[in-house]
């Protein structure tokens, strides 16, 4: 390799594993770790802002996160199912890899609805509040692939380009020393994602329980041109990539969702807020008290 093309690039680790003293922990997973730790305390102080129970934060994570993680490794095993043919307990082998955002945020969010319905927690604020940390804990894992040297582009020459050592470079790209670090400008998305949800909320420029649509929207629409410029093998329909179209579909869902009219959406407040900007609704107009409901009423949950 050139001085050239080692001065104007980014190396690959050397290994995909940390050692601490005597233990050997896998990037991949800890990269994971690390980012449900972040995306936890983000959702348990917007939580607290928007006037409700930090704990639930936790509560919710327990059972979404495990979930999330199934989702995402049955996603990867369904839409490349080729690759384990033969060798189908490599499924599990979660370690090395192989993890499919978009399962993920289905079953993740349909047991986290799940138990916030449980637990009587509003869904349209918990909503709101937990938009922000799931693009934060997406950027910190995608991390993860770069101890794996996977999850990368085309080749390029630009001066980010990524080093890919030959045992993990596509076969006709074999020759090609740096790839587009499509991993990278994910991570990248989500973050600036994460920026301007927190901006929206905090403005109210979005209704009340639409804040995650704004999430949906801008996952699908950052995946759909990172997932153009990857270069390793996926399966196909009609000769387009199938998280091209799973991330197409995305986009038409968020959208809609946050075009959708309902008479029963509010305004966001501001600073997290509704209403008030504190998560409550107003308790004076033109002077006079008005009557507020009893948040402290029994639920009936089901």
């Amino acid at each position: 390799m050139s001085l050239s093309v080692l001065l104007a690039s980014i190396p690959s680790p050397g290994s995909n594993a940390l050692e601490v003293g005597p233990l050997s922990l896998r990037a991949y997973g800890l990269m994971i770790a690390l980012g449900v730790l972040a995306a936890v305390e983000l959702g348990r102080r917007r939580f607290a802002a928007k006037g409700l129970d930090p704990d639930d934060v936790s509560a919710i994570a327990l059972w979404a996160v495990p979930a999330g993680l199934i989702g995402a490794r049955l996603y990867h095993v369904i839409t490349d199912w080729k690759r384990f043919q033969g060798d189908w307990w490599s499924a599990f082998a979660v370690w090395e890899g192989g993890l499919g955002v978009p399962g993920g945020i289905l079953l993740g969010t349909l047991v986290g609805v799940w138990v916030a319905r449980r637990r009587g927690i509003d869904l349209g604020l918990a909503a709101d509040a937990l938009a922000p940390a799931i693009p934060l804990a997406q950027a910190i894992g995608r991390l993860g692939n770069w101890f794996n040297q996977e999850v990368f582009g085309r080749p390029t020459d630009l001066p980010w380009g990524l080093e890919i050592d030959p045992q993990y470079r596509p076969e006709r790209y074999i020759d090609s020393p740096t790839f587009h670090p499509t991993f990278a400008y994910e991570a990248l998305w989500n973050l600036a994602l994460v920026a301007v949800l927190l901006w929206l909320d905090k403005r109210g420029l979005v209704r009340r329980g639409r804040l995650f649509a704004v999430y949906i929207l801008g996952y699908g629409l950052g995946r759909f041109w990172v997932e153009a410029l990857r270069s390793d093998a996926a399966s196909l329909i009609l000769g387009v990539r199938v998280n091209l179209w799973v991330s197409g579909l995305l986009v038409v869902g968020g959208l809609g969702w946050l075009l959708w009219p309902s008479g029963a959406d509010e305004v966001g407040g501001g600073d997290g807020g509704v209403g008030g900007g504190d998560g409550t609704p107003d308790e004076v107009v033109d002077g006079d008290e008005i009557d507020r409901v009893d948040l402290d009423a029994e639920v009936d949950v089901e």
